[in-house]
């Protein structure tokens, strides 16, 4: 099996929304400093997603590994 993580520079994030719009299962918008946060590591079902987001991140913040 397969441990997926997934972390976000959040200092740097733009806070476009897009890799909470496209995978939010993952990530969300903090309200507190509305920038991109990881509420959940990847899982095997969207991992790949997950992946996709972090390559079209306009800020390249996102990274996602496996572990």
């Amino acid at each position: 099996m397969r441990i997926m993580k997934a972390a976000v520079k959040s200092k740097d994030c733009w806070g476009c929304g897009y890799c909470a719009a496209t995978c939010p299962e993952v990530f969300k918008i903090d309200d507190k400093d509305g920038k991109a946060h990881v509420h959940a590591f990847p899982t095997e079902a969207n991992a790949q997603l997950a992946k996709d987001v972090s390559e079209a991140c306009p800020a390249k913040v996102i990274d996602v590994w496996e572990d």
